[in-house]
């Protein structure tokens, strides 16, 4: 029988943190909860990591620090709790999912240095369905521009009432997507009063927040005379949970580099 993959999750207190845990303990990979970390002060600190998820004891308290051998890491978290997270992977050797959305430069820099000596997988959605959707919205942009002729791209997404960041890292990397391979110059975030028409060069980008939505993307092409889009969902949470797992499988026993779910998927 394969041993347990023992597991370290970071930002287990909250929503994903506890589905992680969850999605752990049914998972038929064995795995193995050993840390459950959460800031210092936390008002959950102490509690049983598994018993927080609905499940029986797991034995583990949300704690701050774990100085026990661990295979794998995982971050769900939040923007500022990134770089301490990556420095105590890089410190203990443990290869690390960063799964938290809304980085700017300083985590990215701690990530990209970090990776230089164990290895990391970032993404901006842990989404299995969402990371085949992006392969086919670049698909689809190399194709539309190899033919010529106009195509306006508009990306709409929606979030559940609490979420942050807006647009989406998810819709951002969309964005990103389409303009590798088309060649956009501009983007304009939600449009109102009288702003004249469309450019060609333009990605639109709109943000719905409202109720619990876990998360929707709909990646609109508009060309004269016809349209397609490619939209994906999801009806929980524990898609993103499930795809962290499949990352985290993916990464132990990798060498040291920067890794995405493409590489999970073996897009090439």
């Amino acid at each position: 029988m394969t041993a347990p993959l023992r597991l370290v999750v970071h930002g287990a207190a909250g929503r994903m943190g506890q589905r992680i845990v969850a999605c752990a303990a049914a998972d038929t990979v064995p795995w193995r909860l050993v840390a459950a970390i959460e800031r210092q002060g936390h008002p959950r600190a102490g509690a049983d990591a598994g018993t927080l998820a609905g499940l029986p004891p797991a034995g583990v308290a949300i704690g701050s620090a774990w100085d026990c051998p661990a295979d794998v890491a995982i971050d769900f978290s939040l923007p500022e709790a990134v770089c301490g997270i990556v420095a105590a992977c890089a410190a203990q050797r443990v290869p690390l999912v960063v799964a938290t959305t809304g980085l700017e430069d300083p985590e990215r820099h701690a990530i990209a240095a970090a990776a230089k000596t164990i290895p990391i997988l970032q993404s901006p959605s842990m989404s299995l369905a969402v990371n085949i959707a992006m392969d086919m919205v670049g698909r689809a942009g190399e194709l539309l521009t190899r033919v010529g002729g106009r195509t306006d791209v508009e990306i709409i997404e929606c979030h559940h009432r609490h979420k942050e960041d807006s647009p989406s890292g998810t819709a951002l990397k969309f964005g990103a997507i389409v303009q590798q391979a088309m060649g956009q110059a501009r983007a304009a975030h939600g449009r109102e009063g009288r702003p004249g028409a469309r450019p060609a060069d333009e990605i639109g980008y709109h943000a719905v927040r409202a109720g619990d939505n876990p998360g929707e993307h709909t990646i609109l092409f508009g060309m004269d005379g016809e349209s397609f889009s490619v939209n994906v969902r999801a009806t929980n949470r524990d898609c993103y949970a499930r795809g962290a797992l499949a990352a985290a499988r993916f990464l132990v026993g990798k060498p040291a580099a920067l890794y995405s779910m493409r590489d999970v998927l073996g897009i090439e």
